[in-house]
C-alpha cells in the first residue's frame, strides 16, 4: 500500500501536465514556442529574473523539484521513456537553476528531443544548455535554437 499510494499520485499528476499543452518557459517572456523569434529582454526584465533565479530560496526550490520527479520516475521502474511534459518541467527548471539570466522555451517531441529556444546572455551560457539538458534521464538528443542577446536598456 506505501508504494501503491505515490504510484497512483503520480499517475494523477502526469495526466493532469499532459493535459496542459503549453511549452515550458524559463520566463515569462521567453517565446511562446521554440519556432519564434526571441526577443531581446530589457535590463529590468533582465534583473528581475537574474534576481529571482539567484535566490537560495528560488534554487533550493527546484533542485528539489528535480530530485523529487527523479525519485518519482524511479519508483515506477526508470524508465528512460518519459512523458514529454516531464522531460520539458525537469529540463526548464535545470536550466533554470544553471542559467538564471536566459529566458528560454523548451518543448518535448517524441524519442526524447527536446528543443530549446530563446535568449542567453553569453556564449557560455549557449554551450551549457545542450550538456544540462542531456543530464535529464530520457532526454536523448537537444536542439538548440537559443541565441546570445544582447541587454537592451
Amino acid at each position: 500500500m506505501k508504494k501503491l499510494t505515490p504510484f497512483v499520485i503520480s499517475c494523477l499528476l502526469v495526466f493532469g501536465v499532459a493535459a496542459c499543452d503549453n511549452a515550458s518557459k524559463t520566463s515569462e517572456s521567453a517565446p511562446n514556442n521554440p519556432n519564434e523569434a526571441p526577443q531581446t529582454p530589457s535590463a529590468k526584465t533582465t534583473e528581475a529574473s537574474q534576481q529571482d533565479a539567484q535566490s537560495e530560496v528560488r534554487r533550493r526550490q527546484a533542485n528539489s523539484d528535480i530530485r523529487a520527479r527523479e525519485q518519482r520516475n524511479n519508483t515506477t521502474g526508470g524508465d528512460t521513456k518519459r512523458a514529454k511534459a516531464d522531460l520539458e518541467s525537469e529540463v526548464r527548471s535545470k536550466l533554470e537553476v544553471n542559467i538564471p539570466k536566459s529566458q528560454l522555451t523548451v518543448n518535448a517531441a517524441d524519442g526524447g528531443i527536446v528543443t530549446v529556444a530563446g535568449t542567453v546572455t553569453n556564449q557560455q551560457e549557449l554551450a551549457k544548455i545542450e550538456k544540462l539538458a542531456k543530464e535529464i534521464k530520457g532526454v536523448n538528443s537537444v536542439v538548440v535554437k537559443a541565441t546570445v542577446a544582447k541587454v537592451t536598456n
